[in-house]
C-alpha cells in the first residue's frame, strides 16, 4: 500500500490538501507536515522525518510545495535508515493536483509508480473542459 506525506510551508495548506485527499480517498494513510516547528510558515526535517517513519505502509510519496520544502524532503532521505529510505519517493508533481490524483489511484490498491504517473498527468490536465 501506498501512503502520502504532504510537506508545505503553510500548516493550512498541508492541513486542506489531506483533508481533500482524505475525502476522496477513504482509509489512505496520509500525513500533513506544514510550517516549523512553531507552526509559523516554514517546513521542519524532524517533523518531516517523523511523518515518514509514522507512516504503516510499504512505499511513501512525497509531496513539497516549494523549493526549501523539496531540500528539507532530501536533507531527512539522507537522515533516514536504508531500509526506510527504499520506499520513499519524492514526487515533482503539482502540490494539491498531484497528491489527489495519486492518493485517489493510491486508495484502488495501485502501487507508487502509478500514482506517480497519475500525480505527474494532473501538470498537464485543463481545468476548464474543452480547453488546453
Amino acid at each position: 500500500m501506498v501512503g502520502i506525506v504532504l510537506i508545505s510551508h503553510s500548516p493550512r495548506i498541508a492541513e486542506g490538501t489531506a483533508e481533500l485527499v482524505r475525502h476522496m480517498a477513504g482509509e489512505l494513510e496520509v500525513v500533513a507536515v506544514g510550517g516549523d516547528t512553531n507552526g509559523a510558515l516554514g517546513t521542519d526535517p524532524e517533523r518531516i522525518q517523523s511523518a515518514i517513519e509514522s507512516l504503516d505502509t510499504d512505499e511513501v510519496l512525497i509531496f513539497m510545495d516549494l523549493g526549501s520544502a523539496v531540500l528539507s524532503a532530501e536533507t531527512v532521505l539522507q537522515m533516514l535508515e536504508p531500509e526506510v529510505t527504499r520506499k520513499v519517493r519524492l514526487v515533482d508533481a503539482p502540490f494539491v493536483e498531484g497528491a489527489f490524483a495519486a492518493g485517489v489511484l493510491a486508495s484502488t490498491g495501485a502501487g507508487a509508480e502509478e500514482c506517480v504517473a497519475a500525480a505527474a498527468e494532473a501538470r498537464t490536465e485543463s481545468k476548464l473542459h474543452g480547453q488546453e
